[in-house]
């Protein structure tokens, strides 16, 4: 330890001798300071990295910010701490962060600087000019801009990418030696250190970002589809409304080819599934195959979106957003906001009315809903970046802590933002887990403040970007204001997030992915497509239905999901329709159905649809293995369409499915007394579960096994039903 110190020591005073000297023999055109010069090489470099010395703990006692996104922090962790011996102005060889990064000594993350490169002599030379700081008055980063911003390439073709940096003053400066690169699909188009971009060997298309200073730009890099196809091929092509003119165009720039059109039994039921979450009847089925009315399927979709079951199938999608610990918040505040959420669908409540009752949300949680969601979270930070992921599909979480990695929001714009929820207040006895039954008022407090965890000073209200002016009543509620802000036309995340939520749901895939994080380098598959959904939403009020009705008038939403020769690859671009899970209530309402036998669940009236269950704490297996949320996971919760081997040995195997089966008051009963011939029985089989009709060769299989003189009828109705509960078929959306 006193070697250290002394060593340290010696140090100074030699840089007290030398300095002068050694600074008068630097280069004096190339001034180089931390902010502009150095923090961009120790983030190209992967020192500043969540996996290196920018994680929360840093790594062997040397911690810099994330990124590189506070240089105060990093000056100080490199020139003052551990008594300076980071570097050594007297001696710039021997100074650690050169050591290190250059491997002469032990280091875990190996060499990170080449000694011999231009980054080694830029460190260097900024040791020995004294360690120097970017001047407050120095021209300010504006923006940054990557040339070309837009290219097409061939299989294995390459190009190398120009990165600028522009300044307050007017000035710029090619910075593309020290910026950061990266492709949001790396198996298709993969970017080097360089900024030199690779093509590979599939179609398809990628974002390669570039980061300056915590400013990002990008270049789009499409792959078409090698051979040739047709103008007239594409402008051939059906258009029912501005979604088609999108997708289409997207689909000629890569040369895909959309698959062709769905049947109408896939159609109907997949709008079925899709508005009102459960299977058309085999009347319902019969009805619409036999009419050959051009507009049926308009007329089916108008139908459907008036009919009860959207309200609850919508809800229910909403719950999972929403809905919080019974509990920890009490099973009637629970209740009370299960059924505000399923009014509000009830009624079509506008869009935007919806989220402004949510976000300003007051009263009791006995009477009012929407505040039982200020129950469950009650600090300002804890709301703030569930309100901005849900309705703006911003996400702040990382920010809470340090700069966003992969966007421009830092901590003081988190703070700011969790401001506007400072001020509510709450009256009754508080959470008690894990009863908490009692009643709380949520109302607005006359005082509340959220402060900078790092510097302390109190944040005023203020948002993410543009102005949200505060009423000037003082009494007034700061969250009317986020309310205003947040659905005023100006804020295009509004709109965007919604219609690409639904986009998700309806098509099998957000047009941005995830559907709530959006963001520069997250850009969306088709980005004119999600600006149109997003403007058609906003000038018709925000209305969910019009919204749906729209996607489904659609060629695109009509398109098979078969591939063809020219899509097989195509995961992203809507050239056919993405087949879908089931969701885990959708698949268990379908299976009583389908059998004739409900459910029984726990805490909910008879014959209540797994859609209708007001908490995810009833008790359910099938409910479980098919994916519902964790009821101890916080919300929001997105569900996934994966599958399991779980999930197909529980259909197989399942007590309660076989329970269904084989009921004495079930389908499969009525079915095997009765009159029908074995042709009707195996039609209506057919009807009930994948909305067709049997094909030749089932229709054979099926009606043998009916005739069989030494099968049991009962047997054979139960063994066609449990096959085909089974198939990919009936699980998947198709």
């Amino acid at each position: 330890m006193m070697r250290a110190v002394t060593f340290s020591l010696m140090a100074v005073i030699w840089a007290s001798h030398l300095s002068g000297t050694l600074a008068s023999g630097a280069d004096p055109s190339a001034n180089v300071t931390f902010e502009r010069d150095i923090e961009p090489i120790l983030t190209r470099a992967g020192c500043n990295a969540g996996a290196c010395h920018g994680k929360a703990s840093g790594q062997n006692g040397f911690k810099l910010s994330l990124l590189g996104f506070d240089p105060e922090f990093d000056h100080m962790a490199i020139a003052r701490e551990a008594g300076g011996r980071r570097v050594l102005q007297a001696v710039p060889e021997q100074s650690l962060i050169l050591q290190k990064a250059t491997a002469e000594l032990p280091h875990g993350g190996g060499r990170r600087i080449d000694p011999s490169g231009p980054f080694y002599d830029t460190l260097r030379r900024w040791i020995v000019a004294g360690l120097p700081r970017t001047a407050t008055d120095a021209p300010k980063l504006e923006r940054v801009v990557v040339e070309p911003g837009e290219r097409r390439l061939g299989l294995d073709e390459s190009f190398g990418l120009r990165v600028t940096a522009r300044f307050s003053d007017g000035s710029t400066e090619d910075v593309t030696r020290l910026a950061a690169f990266g492709s949001s699909e790396s198996t298709l188009v993969a970017v080097d250190a360089d900024g030199r971009v690779k093509a590979g060997k599939f179609a398809g298309e990628a974002t390669i970002s570039a980061r300056y200073e915590g400013m990002f730009a990008n270049c789009d890099v499409s792959i078409p589809l090698p051979g040739d196809v047709s103008a007239t091929r594409y402008d051939s092509l059906p258009r029912s409304n501005f979604i088609d003119d999108h997708v289409w165009a997207k689909l000629k720039k890569l040369g895909l080819t959309p698959s062709g059109p769905a049947g109408d039994s896939t159609f109907l039921r997949r709008v079925y599934l899709d508005v009102i979450g459960r299977l058309p009847t085999p009347d319902e089925a019969r009805a619409f195959l036999a009419d050959s009315s051009p507009d049926k399927r308009a007329r089916l979709v108008d139908r459907l979106l008036d009919r009860p079951e959207y309200a609850d199938h919508w809800a229910n999608k909403w719950m999972d957003l929403l809905r919080p610990n019974p509990y920890r918040v009490g099973i009637k505040a629970v209740f009370n906001l299960d059924g505000w959420i399923r009014d509000a669908f009830r009624k079509n409540l506008p869009y935007d009315q919806f989220v402004r009752e949510i976000v300003t949300a007051r009263g009791s949680t006995f009477e009012q809903g929407a505040s039982t969601i200020f129950r469950d979270r009650r600090e300002p930070i804890e709301i703030a970046p569930v309100v901005s992921q849900l309705f703006l599909g911003i996400r702040l979480d990382c920010a809470k802590c340090h700069h966003h990695p992969f966007e421009s929001w830092g901590q003081e714009q988190f703070y700011e933002f969790a401001a506007f929820f400072a001020r509510v207040g709450r009256k009754g006895t508080g959470l008690s887990p894990p009863i908490s039954g009692s009643e709380e008022i949520v109302f607005t407090a006359k005082s509340g403040s959220v402060k900078h965890p790092l510097t302390g000073k109190v944040l005023p209200p203020k948002p993410l970007f543009g102005s949200a002016p505060l009423d000037e009543d003082p009494e007034a509620d700061p969250r009317e204001a986020l309310a205003r802000w947040m659905t005023s036309p100006e804020n295009r995340y509004f709109s965007q997030v919604m219609a690409n939520r639904v986009w998700a749901d309806l098509m099998g895939r957000g047009v941005v992915d995830p559907v709530d994080d959006i963001r520069a380098t997250n850009p969306p598959s088709n980005g004119p497509l999600l600006d149109a959904l997003a403007e058609d939403f906003r000038t018709h009020g925000y209305d969910l239905k019009h919204l749906i009705r729209t996607i489904m008038a659609s060629s695109v939403y009509g398109l098979s999901s078969e591939p063809n020769d020219r899509n097989i690859a195509d995961t992203r671009n809507f050239s056919r329709y993405y087949r879908q899970r089931l969701r885990a209530e959708i698949l268990l309402d379908a299976i009583s159905d389908v059998t004739d036998v409900p459910d029984v669940f726990d805490a909910a009236p008879p014959r209540s649809r797994a859609s209708t269950i007001w908490t995810n704490r009833v008790p359910s297996l099938f409910l479980d293995t098919f994916g519902r949320p964790d009821p101890n996971q916080d919300p929001p919760c997105e569900r996934t369409s994966d599958t399991a081997v779980v999930q197909a040995l529980h259909l197989m195997n399942s007590p309660g499915v076989h329970k269904k089966l084989s009921s004495q008051d079930g389908r499969v009963a009525a079915l095997a007394k009765g009159e029908k011939t074995p042709q009707a029985i195996v039609d209506e089989l057919y009807l009930l579960a994948y909305s067709r009709h049997p094909t030749d060769e089932e229709k054979s299989v099926c009606e043998a096994l009916l005739l069989d003189s030494k099968s049991d009828r009962r047997r054979a109705v139960e063994d066609i039903l449990w096959a085909l509960l089974n198939s990919a078929e009936f699980v998947f959306k198709d």
